[in-house]
């Protein structure tokens, strides 16, 4: 279930015709899913056609909300406001094998075979609850498989790559996507999030609090690591600074859906644009701000709401989402019509 199908209005910007990152022209996600054993994990890869011999880099903008977690090439990314690779995301331990195959992998691009330096960009939470996170069971053949695999259109969601193994708001995690299409200085823009969730606090829909040990009469799974990373494209032509601006908005729109912010929770955002033109003026940015918000509050809620019921490492179980005691909650609080 989406929150498309519960169903909930998108708010004040329409949803795009995926309701996905992939709404924003050239934008491709790929996932290999590890789901063996004790494993379950894995990598998404979020593509931009844009990057390559022609176009080295992509202006982008990032968010700390709490820096407890491994997001790698943040220091380039802040230095120069642009990545230049794709985003990849992953498991905690697991992110330097990832970033060693990234580069490995685009060192072998063509119009590449001069490249002396590149800056991986790979973002990661930690699925230990589910998965023997000390196996780092992640390699390079699996990065090749998310970005061989990555394509335009729909997005796998739910337990699926970097999603496989999370938990989120006490419930089975995942990876989740979301996109508005808005008006930006006159322009038509399209802004799209993607999220892996594996963070605490109480589900909450449209407003409404579900928390879990209510929702499944049982106690809520753990979530391990507690992070969360939040990756955003958009066709607007702004600046690295503005994309800053449209980042700190994804890990404002966490705490709509109920994150805790825990002490031990790294929650970044990180916004890109694939746009070509002079930047708007900060005064038509409210739209996009919005949007984004919107969209990454989506996103999140598709990434619980997609995931399925999930037993792993050590025999632990994570529960999905129970889709009518959702619809009930919300009618119970006037937010839907009754049945």
């Amino acid at each position: 279930m989406r929150v498309d199908e519960i169903p909930l209005p998108p708010g004040a910007h329409p949803r795009g015709t995926h309701n996905a990152i992939t709404d924003v022209a050239g934008i491709r996600v790929g996932h290999a899913t590890i789901a063996e054993g004790d494993l379950r994990t894995g990598v998404t890869a979020i593509v931009p056609e844009q990057l390559g011999a022609s176009r080295r880099d992509l202006p982008a903008g990032l968010c700390v909300g709490n820096g407890f977690g491994k997001l790698l090439g943040t220091t380039q990314l802040r230095e120069l406001g642009a990545i230049e690779t794709p985003i990849l995301l992953t498991s905690t331990l697991s992110a330097f094998r990832v970033a060693d195959a990234l580069v490995a992998h685009l060192l072998g691009w063509p119009g590449y075979e001069s490249v002396t330096t590149l800056n991986p960009v790979v973002g990661e939470t930690n699925d230990g609850f589910l998965s023997d996170v000390r196996a780092r069971a992640v390699g390079p053949q699996h990065v090749e498989r998310a970005l061989a695999e990555s394509r335009p259109g729909p997005v796998e969601e739910g337990c699926v790559g970097a999603g496989t193994g999370t938990t989120a708001l006490g419930f089975k995690g995942g990876i989740g996507t979301a996109s508005r299409l808005v008006d930006v200085g006159g322009t038509s823009c399209t802004v799209g999030a993607l999220a892996q969730s594996n963070f605490s606090g109480d589900l909450t829909v449209a407003g409404v609090r579900m928390p879990a040990e209510v929702v499944l009469g049982e106690p809520a799974a753990e979530t391990v690591g507690n992070s969360c990373m939040i990756v955003l494209a958009t066709d607007a032509p702004v600046d690295s600074r503005q994309l800053d601006r449209v980042a700190r908005r994804a890990v404002f729109a966490m705490g709509r859906v109920g994150a805790a912010y825990a002490h031990g929770s790294g929650d970044y955002a990180l916004a890109f644009s694939v746009g070509a033109g002079a930047p708007p003026a900060d005064a038509s940015l409210d739209p996009l701000l919005g949007a984004a918000m919107d969209a990454v509050e989506e996103a999140l809620l598709n990434s619980v709401l997609t995931a399925t019921t999930t037993r792993g490492f050590q025999d632990r179980l994570a529960r999905a989402v129970p889709a009518a005691a959702v619809r009930s909650a919300l009618r119970h609080a006037g937010v839907l019509p009754p049945a």
